[in-house]
């Protein structure tokens, strides 16, 4: 009698780590409040994107959130002066909502500036001598009002590109080639506003390598490769940088379908 009752108890507990187990991946909106990890204060106006989504969303005054995730996805959080942090979404999540996430706070330390102003003798014809020349074509990026270079030829990537597709060991063909699945985020990141907004704020390039699973050498090669100049390349922020490279790439599959 007892050997039944002990391999009864076994049964059911065997069952029951077999429905733990089992137990289905939640899915669905995310509740979450972030907060200072030195203060606990909530953090306002902190950008959390889902990197699997490709979808944003940004803290209320209560350092509150709301987004759509599931499941071992990833959320990645930034704010200006602290940490950028990635979350795996897990069960747990979902079931003790709102999440707490901390952010710790960056110590930065301060560099010398030199300013070196232009030697100006108040005549225009001579002082525009001495000021340097930029060569680089302008052009206008879709969504953006400014114009910016794109390096000293044709203001296009297609004859870059074209070197890429008639080249296969060309970095452009292996760097698109190879993240399709990547690259394919390009149009999502381009139309969510909470995406585009905090790309507009940086000049980092995190933001971006984390949605891309980029180095940023690479994308300094691909902007390269696509004819954009130096200059824009290392003063455009990250939102002008994903629209560089999404043009890049949309005339890259253009020539490569032919």
């Amino acid at each position: 009698m007892r050997g039944k009752l002990l391999l009864l108890f076994s049964l059911v507990t065997t069952l029951g780590f077999a429905q733990n187990t089992n137990e289905p991946l939640a899915e669905g909106e995310l509740n979450g409040v972030v907060i200072n990890a030195q203060t606990d204060f909530p953090l306002e106006s902190v950008h959390i994107i889902n990197l699997n989504k490709v979808v944003g969303t940004i803290t209320n005054q209560k350092g509150e959130f709301t987004i759509n995730a599931a499941v071992n996805d990833t959320l990645y959080l930034s704010f200006l002066g602290f940490k950028s942090q990635k979350v795996r979404v897990t069960n747990d999540m979902f079931k003790f909502q709102p999440t707490e996430i901390a952010l710790t706070e960056l110590a930065y330390a301060l560099e010398e500036v030199i300013v070196r102003p232009y030697q100006l003798t108040g005549y225009l014809e001579i002082d525009v001598k001495n000021l340097p020349i930029n060569n680089a074509y302008q052009y206008s990026i879709s969504g953006l009002s400014k114009s910016y270079e794109a390096g000293n030829k044709n203001p296009s990537a297609v004859t870059k590109v074209l070197g890429a597709i008639l080249n296969p060991a060309d970095l452009l063909r292996n760097l698109f080639g190879k993240k399709p699945r990547q690259m394919r985020k390009l149009r999502q990141m381009k139309e969510d506003d909470d995406i585009r907004n905090l790309l507009a704020s940086k000049f980092d390039r995190e933001t971006l390598t984390e949605l891309l699973q980029l180095e940023k050498v690479d994308i300094e090669d691909i902007l390269n490769n696509c004819n954009y100049s130096k200059s824009f390349i290392s003063t455009a922020n990250d939102l002008q940088i994903l629209d560089a490279i999404s043009s890049c790439y949309e005339e890259y599959k253009v020539l490569n379908r032919r």
